[in-house]
């Protein structure tokens, strides 16, 4: 017999502030919870770069766990096991959890960490919208990162999505119509909009020649932006200092191939038509020759094409 969505996660006793405050808070705000699930829609990891750098910066405490082993293929993703001469020694288990955290103002928010389930997206959407429920989340927020034709040395655009238009109000919308895979995050949004929570987020745009390496540009423009729509003060610094030393790097191999910096000009070229054409924008605009549905839906595939080809991790 299928288990219920409650019965994929247990609380633990740590979540008892919240479930106190949550019962009796009348009009007080409940807190946000930001989700970043590590998979094919997390490009050069930028989003599961950001949990961890927040992890490790911030005071935090664990207040509920999903049954992971319900949910994750260990074959498609083989967890690593620690072997010694004649024997094994230990299990790295994948773990999904929701942490409490404070920023560095003291509020507390929710941070959900983990690999995307493989299994029972529906069943996991409706148990993360039961926490929300008895939590007494106010929004809830995504960080992605997908691979783009952008180049890695102008700022890091995002495209920003929300249930309702007003969350989201000061970014653009210079997509049209689109067909793209899906993901367990997309999915909790849909769901938690059609339960009339206010859900939303962000995805950054990684140069599609780092997407299967690390750019903590990308991670620290998310956290950038995960604060700009919740008002959180979250921690920086460290990352920007890790962008800078990484863009320096990237410079310096690609100048050391006449292809790799001609493929770099002319994609330096498109962005400085994006951001022309809207001046003042951080973000790219609605004119100028933006990719077309079918060159990002081919760009989508060629990444996963890519991450279905690595050994598991």
């Amino acid at each position: 017999m299928a288990q219920r969505p409650d019965e994929l996660v247990e609380l633990l006793p740590e979540a008892e502030p919240f479930l106190t405050t949550a019962e009796g808070s009348g009009d007080r705000r409940g807190p946000v919870l930001v989700h970043a699930l590590s998979g094919d829609f997390d490009a050069a990891s930028s989003a599961a770069l950001a949990a961890a750098h927040l992890l490790a910066t911030l005071p935090h405490r664990t207040v509920a766990r999903f049954d992971a082993d319900l949910l994750v293929d260990y074959r498609a993703r083989r967890p690593r096991m620690s072997f010694s001469g004649d024997r094994y020694e230990s299990f790295d288990a994948p773990e999904i959890v929701v942490s409490a955290l404070e920023d560095d103002s003291g509020t507390p928010f929710l941070l959900l960490t983990g690999p995307e389930p493989d299994y029972r997206w529906e069943a996991f959407v409706g148990a993360v919208g039961r926490l929300v429920e008895r939590l007494g989340v106010t929004s809830v927020v995504a960080m992605q990162a997908i691979p783009m034709p952008v180049p890695h040395t102008r700022p890091v655009t995002v495209t920003a999505h929300a249930t309702r238009r007003s969350l989201i109000e000061t970014y653009p919308v210079y997509w049209g119509d689109l067909r793209i895979p899906g993901s367990a995050s997309s999915l909790l949004e849909l769901r938690l909009g059609e339960a009339g929570v206010d859900a939303l987020g962000v995805a950054a745009h990684v140069p599609h020649y780092l997407a299967q390496a690390t750019f903590p540009g990308a991670t620290l423009t998310l956290l950038e932006h995960v604060g700009r729509l919740t008002g959180l003060l979250l921690p920086t610094e460290a990352l920007r200092e890790a962008a800078e030393q990484h863009r320096t790097e990237v410079d310096e191999q690609i100048a050391r191939s006449a292809d790799n910096t001609a493929v770099v000009a002319a994609l330096e070229q498109q962005y400085d038509q994006f951001t022309a054409a809207r001046e003042g924008s951080d973000l790219l605009g609605s004119v100028g020759e933006v990719p077309t549905g079918d060159e990002i839906g081919a760009e989508f595939e060629r990444f996963l094409a890519e991450q279905d080809r690595r050994p598991g991790e």
